[in-house]
């Protein structure tokens, strides 16, 4: 068996295979809701044959969504649906998690195909909330610095929320610390400019997200995994940079944080990122060696031979996929067949698996 489709336990949850739905926002929710769209997104993936599906950015309260079509969990209503979709990926043998999100000061944005740009409350937007009062670009909302009250207020709503996803049937928990959301504005000097206990020393701008972990794990249970998913790099001076990740990395692992899903950028306008497959491996296994903690690749894998690598090489102990489950909800399934791998597939499709000298003849 290739390593890819090597089973992994994480506390009491069995990974059946390497592969993790990324989480990706649909823009596709009234009022926090999930509704068929995300059934069926997150469904297909499951059927497809990945071993954690994960929702995408999930709002712990209605000031923390990007768009007003973002997922939510800030209320009791949006945990039925929650619970339908989570049975139905369980039933197909995976596991269904969470990212809970709060996007902080890139809050109140229209939805990106209808222009992504700033919402004004008179246009249905709502004044977004950060460490500090400083825009995300130029021109751009000027955000409300959080006041220490208000921060304790948004560390309870995670807390919440991670009560609200056990009652829902999800089983692991990944908190959004990157690309430039709220928890990413406390971690990093370019975006967090207080002078109090939450900023100035890198000890200071982690105690948010620290204090999020602790409020989260009062109610999560001891035997369910937490991720925690960072931008590693800010790809900018003075920014937070790759020693930043490592040092709280270390931190996370004696946190009962599980796993760091290893992203990058997010938190600065126009900066250049050198965007090439698999840019944002080496961060994931350099603060594995570093650290010894659990970590997950993502950015731009679109291969069975590339995830394979990834995850054999011991670069990554995960492969979090993206857009080539975009375009494949079945990428796992088609990944097993080009490595010579039998997987089950679902009852319902079995008829139609192959080997792969006949998917090769026949395409």
């Amino acid at each position: 068996m290739t390593t890819l489709f090597s089973p992994l336990k994480i506390r009491s949850i069995d990974l059946k295979n390497r592969i993790i739905v990324s989480p990706m926002c649909q823009y596709s929710s009234e009022d926090g809701f999930a509704n068929d769209w995300h059934l069926v997104h997150l469904g297909s993936r499951a059927v497809g044959g990945a071993a954690l599906v994960i929702t995408e950015a999930t709002a712990v309260s209605p000031d923390g969504r990007i768009t007003p079509a973002d997922l939510g969990i800030w209320k009791e209503e949006h945990i039925p649906f929650l619970k339908r979709i989570t049975a139905f990926i369980e039933a197909q043998h995976s596991i269904a998690g969470i990212q809970l999100a709060h996007a902080g000061r890139k809050s109140s944005m229209e939805v990106s195909w209808k222009g992504g740009q700033a919402l004004t409350k008179s246009e249905g937007g709502w004044q977004t909330l950060a460490p500090s009062a400083v825009a995300f670009k130029e021109g751009g909302l000027i955000p409300e610095e959080l006041s220490l009250t208000e921060i304790k207020r948004l560390i309870n709503d995670f807390k919440t929320a991670a009560e609200r996803a056990l009652r829902a049937g999800f089983k692991v928990i990944e908190l959004h610390g990157a690309h430039g959301y709220l928890i990413h504005e406390f971690l990093s000097p370019v975006s967090n400019l207080r002078t109090d206990t939450y900023g100035g020393s890198f000890e200071n701008r982690i105690r948010f997200l620290l204090e999020i972990i602790e409020a989260v794990r009062e109610v999560w249970p001891a035997d369910l995994p937490l991720f925690v998913r960072i931008s590693a790099t800010d790809w900018t001076e003075n920014g937070w940079n790759e020693n930043d990740s490592i040092k709280l990395a270390e931190i996370l692992k004696t946190k009962t944080v599980d796993l760091v899903d290893c992203s990058t950028g997010g938190n600065v306008a126009n900066v250049k990122i050198p965007l090439k497959p698999l840019y944002q491996v080496d961060f994931a296994e350099n603060i594995k060696k570093a650290t010894g903690i659990l970590t997950g690749a993502v950015g731009l894998i679109t291969t069975s031979e590339e995830a394979e690598m990834i995850v054999s090489e011991n670069k990554a102990d995960v492969v979090f996929i993206a857009r080539e489950l975009l375009r494949d909800p079945y990428f796992p399934l088609r990944a097993a067949n080009e490595l010579n791998t039998d997987v089950k597939w679902p009852d319902q499709y079995e008829r139609a698996k192959r080997k792969k000298h006949e998917f090769n003849k026949t395409k």
